[in-house]
């Protein structure tokens, strides 16, 4: 934005630079505060929701299959005679 007044030109300049900086300096704090966070859950063996889902539906397969198994067995067991 152009004025007439060279004072406002300087100023609206380094108001703009301020604001360049300023984003620039947010977008490392972001990225050095995600790389703390990752750090830190690797540390405490945490795992990602996608991971937790995953071993979640692995669980109830591998529940179904031996229900399914112990169901299959269950007829072929007799009671021991009584002598």
């Amino acid at each position: 934005m152009q004025t007439q007044n060279p004072f406002l030109d300087e100023m609206a300049k380094l108001t703009q630079a301020a604001m360049g900086l300023a984003q620039t300096a947010g977008d490392e704090a972001k990225a050095a505060f995600r790389a703390q966070a990752d750090r830190m859950a690797a540390e405490l063996d945490l795992i990602r929701r996608e991971e937790f889902e995953a071993l979640k539906a692995e669980i109830a397969a591998l529940r179904a299959e031996v229900a399914e198994l112990k169901s299959a067995k269950a007829p072929a067991k007799k009671t021991p005679k009584q002598a």
